[in-house]
């Protein structure tokens, strides 16, 4: 490589959101936070919502900040959670903030759904596991509610295209974010229309969907000048943070399994073509687009939101436990026999997490038992998921891969390992910012496909490897 050039990725999570810069010169590839902020979630009119305003003012004081330090900007890329979207009006306003996909108005509506598109030709038309906060509920929820700011789209954007639209000015659905809505036909690759429109919902607001790596436009005038960093171009790069995360699992070949580990686990196999049939469907596997026309045949298992959201009420209490202490309690209960389905209803958004936790272990648990319960729970669930993987993937799998940032907690990696009875590869923690700035790479012509990456990648970071204990 004949000269240094720099890449920033906006990793933005449900709870928290990174500036991330990535430097390709010719001693290798490098990668540093630069400017960390909240997803902020707001209440407000009983309605749960992403303040998507106020995360645009970071995006843009991260990049004042780099412009400060005259570092030149190849391009920007954005990636975010998916299903969640807002409304933009025929003359380019953002009609209020996007709701949030915890938010409660769309329990009961999967079944309500059902009675006009049965639950197998839903997911047989889609190809997606469904969950009632898909995006195709959502806005069956909010036609029949007569929603004003649907009403007066003029067009809808996903999260990570609606974030690159305040930078830019300009509107594209890039495939994989949109390949989770519950709306896309797996054959065209386009919205199912036809579907919706039984559905009663409006069609006309939908952009057609542009694949991966798609250059949606420069910086707008006034945030290039305010920033000093120039008309630096926005990459639509796989803004479904999964699709990010996956294409930075450092793999020499498809005989791996995977699992993005953080507030979600997903967990999954990436095959050249849906698989969409009366087991998938039983077992409600989804199909979600990855890069280089692949496809994320995966399960969402609730994740670490177990233990996140326990250790914030054992904070509120004056129990500020770290993440090192966590480890060692559930060390020191690792015998505990409690155990609780994560993907069970109850665990969704409880008021109470650790009362819910408790209601199925028992009320005198202690709280070095509710870690160790959780960690056990979240490894059987692996296991149990990874043997259905087994009976769908087209290939043997022998090793799975952890990444992001729950890959940094040797003990669940290797509870996991004992569970499943393969090795565990764990890391890079940063998977998703990683691949972000490599789909940046690509778009730009300095890799060429997803293995290049992954090679380049596998020899810049370095993984742990976790080896079954024998019973």
């Amino acid at each position: 490589m004949a000269e240094t050039k720099y890449f920033l990725a906006f990793d933005c999570g449900a709870t928290s959101g990174r500036g991330v810069l990535a430097c390709f010169s010719p001693e290798g590839f490098s990668m540093e936070e630069v400017y960390r902020f909240p997803s902020e979630m707001v209440k407000k009119d009983g309605r749960m919502q992403w303040d998507v305003v106020a995360m645009h003012r970071h995006f843009v004081t991260c990049l004042k900040q780099i412009g400060k330090k005259g570092i030149k900007l190849e391009s920007i890329g954005i990636d975010t959670w998916g299903v969640d979207f807002g409304h933009i009006s025929p003359d380019g306003e953002l009609l209020g903030l996007p709701r949030c996909y915890r938010d409660p108005y769309t329990n009961g509506i999967p079944e309500k759904v059902f009675e006009t598109v049965p639950r197998e030709q839903l997911y047989a038309r889609t190809g997606i596991q469904i969950m009632n906060f898909n995006t195709v509920f959502q806005l069956y929820a909010q036609t029949k509610a007569g929603e004003e700011a649907l009403a007066k789209a003029g067009s809808i954007l996903f999260m990570p295209d609606l974030l690159s639209y305040l930078l830019t000015g300009k509107q594209v659905c890039e495939y994989t974010d949109a390949s989770t809505s519950g709306m896309m036909d797996q054959a065209t690759r386009q919205f199912n229309k036809p579907l919706l429109e039984e559905l009663g919902v409006r069609t006309d607001m939908l952009l057609p969907i542009v694949p991966s790596g798609t250059v949606v436009g420069p910086l707008k005038p006034e945030i290039a000048e305010e920033t000093g960093l120039g008309p630096v171009p926005v990459v639509a790069v796989a803004g479904h943070d999964t699709a990010s995360a996956i294409a930075a699992v450092p793999a020499s070949d498809e005989h791996f399994a995977y699992l993005s580990s953080g507030t979600w686990s997903l967990m999954g196999i990436e095959v050249p073509a849906p698989i969409i049939n009366e087991a998938s469907a039983r077992e409600n596997f989804t199909n979600e687009g990855g890069i280089e026309g692949t496809t994320r045949f995966l399960k969402n298992i609730t994740g670490m939101w177990l233990l996140e959201q326990c250790r914030a009420i054992w904070k509120a209490a004056g129990k500020d436990y770290s993440y090192a202490k966590l480890v060692e309690m559930a060390i020191s209960e690792k015998d505990f026999a409690g155990r609780i389905d994560p993907d069970d209803p109850r665990f969704a958004a409880p008021e109470n997490m650790l009362e819910e936790i408790k209601g199925v272990i028992g009320a005198d648990a202690t709280d070095s038992q509710v870690v160790s319960c959780i960690y056990h729970s979240l490894a059987d669930k692996y296991a149990k998921v990874l043997e259905s993987l087994k009976g769908f993937a087209p290939f043997t799998i022998d090793k799975l891969h952890i990444i992001g940032g729950g890959s940094a907690n040797d003990l669940m990696n290797q509870w996991t390992a004992d569970a499943i009875g393969l090795p565990v590869i764990a890391g890079p923690t940063e998977a998703t910012a990683i691949g972000n700035v490599m789909l940046q790479a690509q778009a730009a012509g300095m890799v060429k496909d997803r293995w290049e990456m992954r090679a380049m990648i596998a020899k810049a970071f370095s993984v742990k490897t976790f080896y079954p204990n024998k019973q």
